[in-house]
């Protein structure tokens, strides 16, 4: 009896170290806990929590676990996969919104002014920036963090450890998802684009017309500015854009699942 009792708490813990392997790679990629802002012992000790609640529902079979310590260790990064996989489906939603902001500082001439991010501590424009927070404040007010932990949940009961199956539709859910992200920036990018384009082609007719003016000194002030401008109006139709992908996408983070399920 006793040694029955161990054997299962050996695989429980197994099972404990796989679920963290899982839940850390999710949380570190989430957005705004994922942020270089959040301290790691806070993200380690969310990590624990949230897999010490998961491991009384995550179902257990002993005889599937591996006995050698190589086959054990290939079960964790088959979990760092999954997690990575998980993450990296939301991440994409949040990359094509500053993907737009790029392209819009881009075009206001503002490329060359850039801030370190300090959520990645990349360097990003100022309009990137913009959206990024524009982006993250959506995602918060329709409960998309809600639906990051219901992927979790979900994500175990879809996809239990030890089940992961690399297909063909994995790679092409990931093409797919990578030609999504430079739709939708482009999508959110091109009016504001538009307006800019058809200002400099203005600004260069009266260049041909009169001489005179110093168009390179007038142009950039009147291009933020109009940038500026535009971008305040476009707020009100993008936030519903924004809202629905980010809804979308929450949904999304469960439908990447099916891919990996073993036939």
């Amino acid at each position: 009896m006793d040694a029955n009792m161990l054997a299962w708490s050996v695989h429980q813990f197994q099972l404990f170290l796989l679920i963290v392997m899982r839940v850390a790679f999710i949380l570190f990629m989430m957005p705004l806990l994922g942020t270089r802002n959040v301290p790691v012992l806070a993200k380690a000790g969310l990590t624990l929590t949230t897999s010490l609640i998961l491991l009384p529902v995550v179902p257990i079979h002993p005889a599937y676990f591996p006995s050698e310590p190589l086959h054990f260790l290939f079960f964790m990064v088959f979990e760092c996969l999954i997690g990575f996989i998980l993450g990296l489906s939301i991440k994409v939603f949040f990359a094509a919104i500053q993907l737009a902001g790029e392209f819009i500082g881009f075009q206001m001439g503002l490329s060359m002014a850039q801030v370190v991010d300090p959520s990645s501590g990349m360097d990003a424009t100022l309009v990137a920036q913009l959206y990024y927070f524009l982006a993250l404040l959506v995602f918060l007010s329709v409960n998309g963090h809600h639906w990051f932990f219901r992927a979790v949940v979900q994500s175990f009961r879809l996809l239990p450890p030890g089940t992961l199956d690399l297909q063909d539709g994995l790679y092409r859910y990931f093409l797919s998802l990578s030609g999504k992200m430079f739709i939708i920036g482009i999508k959110i990018a091109a009016p504001i684009m538009a307006v800019l384009f058809l200002a400099q082609v203005a600004m260069g007719i009266i260049a041909k017309m009169v001489p005179q003016i110093n168009i390179l000194i007038t142009s950039f002030p009147i291009t933020i500015g109009l940038g500026m401008i535009f971008i305040g109006l476009s707020l009100e139709l993008l936030v519903p854009y924004v809202r629905g992908l980010s809804d979308e996408s929450g949904k999304g983070m469960i439908h990447v699942l099916i891919p990996l399920m073993a036939r």
